[in-house]
């Protein structure tokens, strides 16, 4: 039983101490590592099956390894709650030690002065040691240390101290630490977020299945998601001459908790949705197309293009899987079937080479959209998730989706006749937003802790702590200094103080030192000796 109870404390003094807690932190940034390189479940079950399919060899291994679940692994996991342990144990006892030494008084003056990295001697008392005593205790809470007058023999002794700022610095960034930790597993656990891109006139109310992507905490549930709506009004922005953006804009409308209205938002400027917030991340072009089959049936559909560069060139594709329907001519494909798409290219702005392909100005100037045509089975039935903003290249290497014709170039309200004899017509664009929806319980938590860490750190950095002491007797006052950190400025410290210290008793000597060496000649060992 007892090599039980040595083994269990041993390791627990293991635990607790500040090496263990910084290895754990190192483990929990090496841990994080492949949540960022291998896709994710939570974030794009997607993209995880479409890992799995391209390495089926290496895909299960990963997976029972929890390889694409990182962040809710039990590996994970258990770093996440070793390290939060260690630092509660390391810090808990040295708080409590902490506290009892800005109670208790400072220590009593060691008997040998002389020992000490800073010494002084020969200083003059003022005749009474008494008040000799107090009027060093009272220089020294002059420069705001802690002193104290003890009796000692036939005379007195004076104990001050100074730089407990360090410690508590110290404290205060651990602990900030462990709230930052606190509250991004609050975060983890119950927090969500999710994004989409709404065209002017769409809505998008919070549920699972109206997000683009949505990322919920290991112990959210889609029915504990909040009830609101929003809509995309209207949206602005605006350029400099030299094309960077200067403003964006956008009139939103909400309804949440029974009330509803519009507001302005911008970049800084979120949406407040109840506990939810809703951030401006971007913004774009969405081209408005009616296209009119051989059958003579027309759709019209808004598609939003995602920009590639500073000047808003924007890249998309524009479906049309109910094109043609009856219709079937293997001309376009083994399947017979005449679905439509076109791979395009927006520019807000046509530079003067149009083949340089890249709008010159972010805004509506002389815009253009250019279109490359296919023909085919789109794959839309085969039940694989598919990018909405690319042509499903596994079709075209199949032969199912063939490209016809040649390119097209639309100004707004133009219009083109394909081979097959369908029409394309340019009606215009729509603005479109990218919005991110997000709630996190533990964003306060997080930005308290971020501002105290930070302060503490600072308090960490300035903070030195020193001892000095003073013993009044009959034949004299000695004076004896112990920076308990490394403090460069100590010695000129402790001389000004010395310094203070003399002139306070009148003109009485002055301070000399030996000419065996002292601090500033180069010798060591040496001592301040003031001598009347």
């Amino acid at each position: 039983m007892m090599w039980l109870t040595s083994t269990v404390r041993n390791g627990w003094r293991q635990l607790t101490s500040m090496r263990t807690a910084l290895v754990l932190l190192f483990l929990l940034a090496v841990a994080a590592i492949p949540g960022s390189v291998l896709p994710q479940k939570r974030l794009s079950p997607e993209k995880v099956a479409e890992y799995a399919q391209n390495n089926p060899s290496s895909a299960p291994w990963l997976d029972r390894l929890q390889l694409f679940d990182v962040y809710s692994s039990v590996w994970f996991s258990a770093i996440y709650l070793l390290l939060f342990v260690s630092l509660v144990g390391c810090l808990v006892p040295r708080f409590r030690t902490h506290i009892v030494a800005l109670i208790r008084v400072p220590p009593n003056a060691p008997k040998r002065l002389e020992r000490l990295p800073e010494h002084a001697d020969g200083l003059p008392h003022d005749g009474d040691l008494a008040a000799t005593a107090e009027r060093l205790r009272a220089l020294m809470r002059k420069r705001r240390f802690r002193a104290v007058v003890r009796e000692a023999g036939d005379g007195y002794t004076v104990s001050a101290e100074k730089g407990y700022l360090k410690e508590t610095g110290n404290l205060l960034f651990h602990f900030s630490l462990l709230a930052l930790l606190i509250g991004m597993a609050l975060g983890g656990l119950y927090g969500w977020h999710g994004n989409r891109i709404l065209v002017r006139g769409d809505e998008l109310c919070n549920s699972l299945q109206q997000y683009d992507e949505f990322s919920p905490g290991s112990r959210v549930d889609k029915e504990d998601l909040p009830r609101f709506c929003m809509s995309l009004v209207d949206f602005k922005a605006s350029y400099l001459d030299s094309g960077q953006p200067s403003a964006f804009r956008a009139r939103m409308g909400y309804e949440v908790d029974g009330r509803s209205g519009e507001r302005r938002v911008a970049v800084n400027n979120p949406l407040r949705l109840g506990p939810a917030t809703a951030y401006l991340l971007a913004s774009g072009y969405a081209p408005e197309v009616r296209y009119t089959d051989r059958t003579g049936k027309s759709q019209t559909i808004t598609a939003p293009f995602l920009t590639i560069d500073d000047a808003m060139t924007s890249q998309g594709v524009l479906a049309f899987p109910d094109a043609n329907i009856g219709v079937r001519d293997t001309t376009y494909g083994p399947t017979g079937k005449v679905q439509v798409a076109f791979d395009g290219t927006y520019l807000p702005t046509v530079p003067e080479n149009v083949h340089v392909g890249k709008s010159a100005f972010p805004e509506e100037r002389d815009p253009r959209l250019m279109l490359r045509v296919y023909m085919g089975d789109l794959g839309l039935d085969a039940g694989t998730p598919q990018s909405v903003y690319e042509i499903n290249q596994a079709q075209i290497g199949n032969g199912l989706l063939r490209p016809v014709g040649d390119a097209i170039a639309l100004r707004k309200g133009e219009s083109a006749t394909l081979p097959d004899g369908s029409r394309i017509e340019f009606l215009g664009t729509r603005p479109w937003i990218a919005v991110s929806v997000r709630h996190d319980p533990g964003e306060e938590l997080v930005l308290v802790g971020a501002v105290l860490l930070v302060t503490g750190l600072l308090g960490s950095l300035a903070g030195r702590r020193r001892r000095i002491f003073f013993r009044v007797t009959p034949g004299g006052v000695e004076a004896g200094g112990l920076p308990r950190t490394d403090y460069a400025g100590f010695t000129a410290e402790f001389e000004a103080i010395v310094r203070d210290a003399r002139e306070g008793a009148g003109p009485d000597g002055e301070l000399v030192r030996p000419a065996t060496g002292g601090h500033d000649s180069g010798v060591p060992g040496g001592d301040a000796v003031l001598r009347g």
